[in-house]
């Protein structure tokens, strides 16, 4: 990635950590109703599948649809989960919040997790929840607290960089959650979504 494509972003405003978010991310399991409506779908007739994956409809992933997200939001998803092997991250905890460098060698994604990560910055900046059907619960509070979060974003050549801090000591342990979360499915992809899903049930 070229370095003029390098941008920063500060502001008190969280994004989802990669920055995941991907995967993200997102990255993922939403409110109970949505998650337990979405598990009993994927456990029904064809849609059948096991912890690992199997059965599941990796064509048209429609967990990676929100009541409150648009098109092309869910496409940015399943561009990153399609080719997750590409995305690899690292985590830094930090004693209020977490570093976060994450990087694709596919140009496609590297551009997609780029604009997933902003655009949710700017959703949790406006408390604006997409309610993807697959999101973790530990993101609820980046959208009730996002006031407490300072985040910086650098697009580097080593990827895109997402520092984000905060004074609030449940918000510090959820953006350390949430990025151990992204960081899982930018290793395992959907099994990763599955596996958690199928815990919390």
């Amino acid at each position: 990635m070229s370095t003029e494509k390098s941008f920063k972003w500060r502001g008190v405003a969280l994004g989802v950590g990669v920055t995941a978010t991907l995967l993200v991310g997102t990255a993922f399991l939403l409110k109970d109703t949505l998650m337990q409506q979405m598990y009993s779908h994927m456990h029904s007739g064809q849609h059948m599948h096991g912890v690992d994956g199997t059965g599941h409809d990796e064509v048209n992933m429609p967990g990676l649809r929100g009541a409150n997200a648009s098109p092309e939001e869910s496409a940015e998803l399943a561009v990153m989960f399609r080719s997750f092997e590409s995305i690899t991250r690292e985590v830094t905890d930090l004693p209020d919040g977490i570093r976060t460098v994450t990087r694709s060698s596919d140009e496609d994604v590297m551009d997609a997790l780029v604009s997933h990560v902003v655009g949710m910055i700017g959703r949790v900046e406006q408390g604006d929840d997409p309610e993807i059907m697959i999101q973790s619960p530990t993101l609820d509070i980046f959208f009730a607290r996002g006031d407490r979060i300072a985040t910086e974003i650098d697009v580097t050549d080593e990827g895109i960089v997402v520092v984000q801090t905060s004074e609030d000591a449940e918000v510090v342990a959820a953006l350390q959650q949430h990025a151990a979360e992204v960081t899982d499915m930018a290793d395992r992809g959907m099994e990763a979504v599955h596996q958690a899903m199928m815990n919390r049930n």
